[in-house]
C-alpha cells in the first residue's frame, strides 16, 4: 500500500512515517517510481513503535529493540530476554525523570504555600519586588 492509505491505516502522519524511516524503524520497499510501498506486517510495526513510544523509549532505543520483537498477533511482542538490560535501564531513566517532576512541583507547592501564607496585597508584593530591584 502506499503512504496516504498507510497513514490512514496507522492513524500517523505522513511526516512521521518519513522520520521513522530516516531513524531506520520502518524500512518500505520503494517502486521504480520512487514511492514507498508498505506491507501489512509494517502497520504491526508502526503500533509497536507507537507503544515503545508511549513507554518513554525513544527512537534509537526502540531501533535497538525492534529486532527483538515478533508479531504475535495484534502488537509486537518481546521475543528475546537479551532486551532486559535496555528495558531495565530505561525503566530507571524513567524513574529518575518522574523523580526530578516530584521534586519540582514540591517546590512548586511550597512557593504556593509560602505566598498565600504571605498575607501581602499585590500593590504591596509588587512594591517590594520594586524595591529590590532598584539595589
Amino acid at each position: 500500500m502506499r503512504m496516504g492509505e498507510f497513514s490512514r491505516r496507522t492513524g500517523v502522519s505522513q511526516r512521521l512515517l518519513r522520520y521513522y524511516e530516516e531513524q531506520g524503524l520502518l524500512r518500505p520497499a520503494r517502486r521504480p517510481s520512487g514511492y514507498r510501498e508498505y506491507e501489512e506486517a509494517d502497520v504491526v510495526t508502526v503500533r509497536g513503535i507507537r507503544m515503545l513510544l508511549a513507554a518513554g523509549l525513544n527512537t534509537a532505543v526502540i531501533a535497538e529493540l525492534l529486532p527483538c520483537m515478533v508479531d504475535e498477533g495484534r502488537i509486537l511482542e518481546p521475543a528475546c530476554s537479551s532486551m532486559l538490560p535496555d528495558l531495565h535501564r530505561e525503566r530507571a531513566r524513567i524513574d529518575e525523570a518522574a523523580a526530578s517532576l516530584l521534586a519540582a512541583r514540591d517546590r512548586l507547592d511550597a512557593l504556593i504555600e509560602l505566598t498565600a501564607e504571605s498575607g501581602m496585597t499585590d500593590e504591596e508584593a509588587c512594591a517590594a519586588v520594586g524595591r529590590g530591584a532598584q539595589r
